[in-house]
C-alpha cells in the first residue's frame, strides 16, 4: 500500500480500527478521524499508520477473499499461485465496505500497487515441448515460498527461466506462454549463464558471503578467471536492467533479490532515477574483513546503495553491510543506513516468514490426514525422534513410532547446512546413551544438488564415509542406525509429519531466517512441539537454543527436549506460534514495501534541501554579457587534483600536500588574462600552498579562510580583526599532538590562525571514537572559557578563533581588491565556488540581494529575481584616501611556522583592514540576482544556489568560460576589422 498520499481518511465508526491517539504513542488526534486534518509528520508515524491500515484491512476481509489452494506446490495446480490470479484486491473490498458518515477511504485504489519482483530465477521452469509449445513448472525454493502467500500486490515476477533459447520462435512463444502466469523472461545465453551464474554467483559470491573461503588449490585459476567473469555478472545485471526497464511503469516498485543482481539497482537508476527500487539479500552478508577480500568489492557496495532500501534477514547482516561500506568506501554510516553527499540509502533488518495460513489450512485436507493416520496407526504408542532437514536448516522432530525412535532429514546437499555436524551429533548422542543404539534411527534425504561441482562431488563423499562409519560401529546384521536416500518430501506428507512431531532440531551452520521450523510451528496447531534452534534473532524465546558446531551440546539439547514439562512446551511452543503466524511473508513484503514508499518520500524531502545543478550555460551566457566579473574560487576538492578516499596509492601524502589539478592550469591562466575578471582563490589553506600553487598567475590569493590577502604581484598583507586573541594556540596543539600519536594514519595541521585535527585516513570506528574522546579533552579542558569556534568535518577537527569565516573576510578582502585595481565599474557578475565547510558557507549568503524583512528567504532551488544592491557608496568609498581605510602595522601573530615569510614592513604595516569599512565591498556591487551563482562541489547540502557533483564540473565550466571569453574577443576583433 502506497503512502505518498498521507491525508487517507477512514471512517471511526468502526469499531476494528485501532485508535493511535493515546498519549503514550506521541500522535496527536486519532489519524483515521476524518474530522482531523491532522496527517503523519514523522517517519515513524507514518509507518504504524500504515501498519494499522494494513491490520484492518485484514480484519474486514478474513473468509470474504479467495483463500489461497493448498496444493499450490504441486505442478498440477501451478493456477493457484496467489499472485496469479485476477483475485480481487483487499483494498477494494475495504473500500465498498468503509463509507460510513459520507467519509471515503481516499486511500483505497481500483488496483492494487504494482511490484516487480526481479530475481535471478523465476518462480517457474520451462521444459520445451515443440519448436513453439513450453511445459511450466513450479521451481521450488526459499523465495518462492516466502512470496507464495503476498497477495497485496499485483506482481510481476522478471528473471530467468533457466533455459537456453537462442531462436526468436521460441521466445515468442515462451514470452507468451509464461505472460499467463504473470512472469517476464529475461533470455541469457549459455555462456553468460556459465560465466555469471555457475562462475561469479556460485564460485565466487556465495562461498565469500558464507564464509567458505576457496580452496587454495583454485585460488590462482579463480583470480585469473575473476576478470571474465565479473564482466558476465555486470553484462547479465544490465540485460536483466533491460527488461525491467522495458515493462515498468511510472509508481511501480521494483524489488530486486538476492546477490545474483547487485549491480542491478545501480543499472536501473542509470536508466531511470526516479524508479523506486529495493534490493533484498537472502544470504548471509560477511563482515567487512571478508568481504574485503573480494575483488570487485567497490563496484558491488556503490551498485548496491543506489538503491533506496536495503534489506536483510538479521541485524547483524545490515550492521555487516553498513560497516563495508564503512571502512571500504570510507562513507557515513547513520542508525538509518549509508549516508554519501547528502543521499541517503536506508538500510534495515526484514525478518522473513511464510504463509502459516496455507499450512494450517493444509492439514485439514483429505491428503495429509490420510498421512497423518497411516503414521500414527503404524507408530501408535511408540515415541520417536524425527529430524527434518529443509533448506537451510536442519531440524530433529519427534515422532510416534515401533519400538524404534526415527529421525528424519530432508535437505538439499549443501555446505552449510550441517548434514555431517548433523550426522556426526547423533553418533555422539549413541556414544552417550548406550541405551538408544537399538533404538533410534536416522532416515537422511538428501537432494542432491550441483553434482559437477568438485566441492559437492567432497562433499558427498564425505557424507557417505561418515554413514558407513558409524553404520558399521553401531550397526547389528539386522539393523543399522542410518539410512542414507536421495530423495525429496511431498508437501503433504512433510506436513503430516510437522504434525505429529514433538520436537524440532534446528542447526543450520549460519544465522538466517528459518523458514522450515516456521513450518514446524505452523503445522502444530493441536501439539505443543519443541523446537531446538541454532542461535538466531527469531523464534529465540520460545527455543532451545544451541551450538551446531558443539555437537555435545546438541545431543545433551536433544535428552533435555524429551524430558520437558508439559507446561514448559506449552509456553514454549504459544511464543513460536505466536511470532510465526504474525511474521508472516505477507506482512514480510508489505512492511519491505511500505519502509521504500517511506524512504522515497523522506528522499523527496531532502531534496527540495539539495540545490539543483548549475546551469552551466546559462552561468557562461551571463558571464558573457557582463562587464566587470568576480570568480571566487576554493581550492581543496574545488581545484585540486581527486583524491583517494580511502587512502590508497598515497593518497594522504597527495591530500597533505594539495596540487592545483593539471587541466585547471590553462582555463585559469586565460581567465586572469581577461581585463575584465578578476579571481580569487580563497582558501583554508595557509599561503604556502597557495604560493606553490598559483605564484604564476595574476590572481588574488586569500589563504587561512581569507585571514591573510594579497595579489600574486605583491606581498602578504592580514584582514585579520584586530582583537583577534591567539592565546589558546599552545594548550590547543599539545591535546592534537596527543591525539596523533593516539591514533594512527591522523594528522594535524597547524595554521596561523586554526589549528586541525584529521583522521580521514585512520580506521573509521577508531577514529570516531578518538574524535569524540578529542572533543571532550578540549571542552572540559583548553577551550572551555574560550572565544572559539570548533569546527567539525566530516573527519576533521578545527578549531579557530570566533569570527574567523569565509563570509567575515569577504567584505574586506573585497574593499582591498577595488582600491588595489581601482575599479571604475561596480561588479556586476559574481561566481562563487567551493567545496567549503558549513561554517564557512556564509560566503554563499554574503552575496545574496537583500529583501525585507518581512518576506521570508528564498527557497534555495530557486533563482532569486532580479533585484539590484545599492551601489550609492562606490563614489564615497573610492574617496577615503588610503590612510584612512588602513590602520597602522599590527604584528602578524605566530604559531611557529613551519616555513618563514620575509613581509615588506613599508608595505604590510598599514595593511590592516579598518574595520569602519567593513561594507565597503559589499557597496560595490551592482549585482542582479540572476547575474550571481553559487555553487557547492560535492555538498548535497548547502547554502549556495547550485551545485556541482566534483571538481571534475569545476573543470568543465571554467573551461567553458574560457571559451566564451576566447569566442567574444574574436567577434569583436572580426567586428573591429570589418569597420
Amino acid at each position: 500500500m502506497s503512502i505518498s498520499s498521507p491525508d487517507t481518511c477512514i471512517s471511526h465508526n468502526n469499531n476494528n480500527l485501532p485508535n493511535l491517539s493515546n498519549k503514550s504513542n506521541g500522535m496527536r488526534g486519532n489519524k483515521y478521524n476524518c474530522n482531523n486534518s491532522g496527517t503523519p509528520r514523522t517517519r515513524l508515524e507514518r509507518l504504524l499508520r500504515e501498519r494499522e491500515l494494513r491490520k484492518f484491512n485484514k480484519s474486514l476481509n478474513d473468509g470474504e477473499t479467495e483463500l489461497l489452494n493448498n496444493d499450490s506446490f504441486s505442478p498440477d495446480s501451478f493456477e493457484a499461485f496467489s499472485w496469479f490470479n485476477d483475485e480481487e484486491s483487499l483494498e477494494t473490498i475495504s473500500a465498498n465496505r468503509n463509507s460510513t458518515d459520507g467519509c471515503e477511504r481516499q486511500d483505497s485504489r481500483a488496483s492494487r500497487e504494482r511490484l516487480l519482483v526481479v530475481a535471478n530465477r523465476l518462480p517457474v521452469s520451462a521444459v520445451r515441448r515443440g519448436v513453439d509449445s513450453w511445459h511450466l513448472e513450479i521451481s521450488v525454493g526459499g523465495l518462492v515460498s516466502a512470496l507464495l502467500g503476498v497477495k497485496e500486490f499485483e506482481t510481476r515476477w522478471i528473471g530467468w527461466a533457466g533455459v537456453n533459447v537462442p531462436d526468436e520462435i521460441g521466445q515468442r512463444a515462451l514470452i507468451k506462454a509464461l505472460a499467463e502466469k504473470r512472469c517476464i523472461p529475461v533470455f541469457l545465453d549459455e555462456e553468460i549463464v556459465h560465466q555469471y551464474y555457475n562462475g561469479y554467483c556460485n564460485n565466487i559470491l556465495w562461498p565469500l558471503f558464507h564464509y567458505l573461503g576457496l580452496p587454495q588449490e583454485d585460488r590462482l585459476a579463480t583470480t585469473r578467471s575473476f576478470q571474465s567473469q565479473f564482466d558476465a555478472y555486470k553484462k547479465a545485471n544490465q540485460m536483466f536492467a533491460e527488461v525491467v526497464k522495458e515493462h515498468y511503469v511510472e509508481g511501480d516498485v521494483v524489488w530486486c533479490h538476492d546477490y545474483h543482481l547487485m549491480f542491478l539497482p545501480k543499472c536501473l537508476k542509470e536508466r531511470n532515477r526516479k524508479m523506486k527500487v529495493g534490493w533484498f539479500l537472502h544470504t548471509p552478508f560477511p563482515s567487512s574483513e571478508i568481504h574485503r577480500t573480494l575483488p570487485s568489492r567497490l563496484e558491488l557496495l556503490r551498485s548496491v546503495l543506489a538503491a533506496d532500501l536495503v534489506g536483510f534477514h538479521t541485524y547483524d547482516y545490515a550492521r555487516h553491510f553498513v560497516s563495508a561500506c564503512t571502512r571500504i568506501l570510507g562513507l557515513e554510516g547513520t542508525p538509518e543506513g549509508v549516508e554519501d553527499q547528502g543521499r541517503l540509502t536506508r538500510v534495515a533488518a526484514f525478518p522473513i516468514g511464510i504463509d502459516s495460513d496455507r499450512f494450517i489450512r493444509a492439514l485439514e485436507l483429505p491428503q495429509v490426514q490420510d498421512h497423518m493416520k497411516e503414521l500414527k496407526e503404524r507408530f501408535a504408542g511408540r515415541k520417536g525422534i524425527l529430524m527434518q532437514i529443509c533448506e537451510q536448516f536442519i531440524e530433529l522432530l519427534m515422532v510416534n513410532v515401533n519400538n524404534c525412535k526415527v529421525m528424519l532429514g530432508v535437505d538439499r546437499l549443501d555446505m552449510i547446512k550441517g548434514i555431517p555436524q548433523k550426522i556426526l551429533a547423533f553418533e555422539k548422542f549413541l556414544e552417550e546413551n548406550p541405551n538408544w543404539r537399538d533404538k533410534v534411527v536416522l532416515l537422511q534425504i538428501a537432494v542432491p544438488t550441483r553434482t559437477d561441482v568438485p566441492e559437492y562431488q567432497k562433499l558427498t563423499s564425505q557424507v557417505h564415509e561418515i554413514v558407513g562409519r558409524i553404520n558399521g560401529r553401531f550397526g547389528t546384521l539386522t539393523a543399522v542406525p542410518i539410512h542414507h536416500l536421495d530423495r525429496s518430501l511431498d508437501f503433504h506428507a512433510l506436513c503430516a509429519l510437522y504434525a505429529v512431531t514433538d520436537v524440532a532440531l534446528v542447526t543450520s551452520l549460519r544465522d538466517g531466517m528459518n523458514l522450515v521450523s516456521y513450518e514446524f510451528v505452523a503445522c502444530q496447531a493441536s501439539k505443543k512441539g519443541v523446537l531446538i534452534l541454532r542461535a538466531a534473532q527469531s523464534l529465540g524465546a520460545g527455543a532451545i537454543l544451541v551450538n551446531p558446531w558443539n555437537v555435545t551440546e546438541v545431543a545433551s539439547s536433544i535428552g533435555y527436549a524429551l524430558n520437558m514439562p508439559a507446561d514448559e512446551r506449552e509456553k514454549r511452543h504459544h511464543h513460536n506460534f505466536v511470532h510465526v503466524t504474525t511474521h508472516t511473508s505477507q506482512e514480510w513484503a508489505a512492511t519491505f514495501v511500505s519502509e521504500l514508499n517511506d524512504t522515497i518520500v523522506e528522499a523527496q524531502l531532502r531534496t527540495r534541501q539539495i540545490p539543483p545543478p548549475l546551469p552551466i550555460e546559462v552561468a557562461v551566457d551571463r558571464y558573457a554579457k557582463s562587464n566587470n566579473r568576480l570568480l571566487i574560487l576554493g581550492f581543496n576538492a574545488t581545484l585540486t587534483e581527486p583524491v583517494d578516499t580511502l587512502g590508497r596509492k598515497g593518497s594522504q601524502i597527495k591530500e597533505m600536500e594539495p596540487k592545483l589539478r593539471p587541466d585547471l592550469q590553462e582555463p585559469l591562466r586565460k581567465l586572469c588574462d581577461d581585463p575584465k575578471t578578476t579571481i580569487v582563490v580563497l582558501s583554508g589553506s595557509d599561503r604556502s600552498v597557495l604560493d606553490d600553487n598559483f605564484g604564476d598567475y595574476s590572481m588574488w590569493l586569500a589563504a587561512e579562510n581569507g585571514m591573510f590577502l594579497r595579489a600574486t604581484k605583491g606581498d602578504w598583507m592580514t584582514t585579520m580583526p584586530e582583537n583577534l586573541n591567539m592565546e589558546w594556540v599552545d594548550s590547543v596543539k599539545h591535546v592534537f599532538e596527543y591525539f596523533t600519536e593516539r591514533t594512527p594514519r591522523s594528522h594535524f595541521e597547524l595554521r596561523e590562525t586554526s589549528l586541525i585535527w584529521n583522521y580521514k585516513y585512520a580506521d573509521v570506528e577508531f577514529g570516531r571514537l578518538q574524535a569524540r574522546d578529542l572533543l571532550q579533552h578540549l571542552w572540559t579542558g583548553p577551550i572551555s572559557n574560550a572565544s572559539l569556534d570548533v569546527v567539525q568535518g566530516s573527519r576533521s577537527i578545527e578549531v579557530r578563533s570566533v569570527g574567523v569565516t569565509k563570509g567575515a573576510a569577504i567584505d574586506r578582502i573585497l574593499g582591498e581588491i577595488v582600491h588595489n585595481k581601482g575599479m571604475k565599474e561596480p561588479i556586476d557578475y559574481v561566481l562563487c565556488i567551493g567545496h567549503f565547510l558549513a561554517k564557512d558557507e556564509d560566503i554563499y549568503t554574503f552575496f545574496e540581494p537583500e529583501l525585507p524583512s518581512e518576506v521570508p528567504a528564498p527557497v534555495r532551488s530557486h533563482v532569486t529575481p532580479p533585484v539590484r544592491t545599492s551601489v550609492s557608496k562606490l563614489s564615497t568609498s573610492r574617496s577615503l584616501s588610503r590612510e584612512d581605510r588602513l590602520k597602522k602595522h599590527r604584528p602578524m601573530p605566530t604559531i611557529g611556522r613551519s616555513k618563514s615569510y620575509h613581509v615588506n614592513t613599508d608595505v604590510f604595516q598599514s595593511r590592516v583592514v579598518d574595520r569602519m569599512s567593513l561594507q565597503e565591498g559589499s557597496s560595490v556591487l551592482d549585482l542582479q540576482g540572476d547575474n550571481y551563482f553559487s555553487c557547492s562541489v560535492a555538498r548535497k547540502r548547502s547554502n549556495a544556489r547550485y551545485l556541482l557533483g566534483s571538481s571534475d564540473d569545476v573543470v568543465k565550466l571554467l573551461t567553458e568560460l574560457t571559451n566564451s571569453w576566447i569566442n567574444g574577443m574574436n567577434t569583436d576583433g572580426s567586428t573591429m576589422e570589418g569597420n
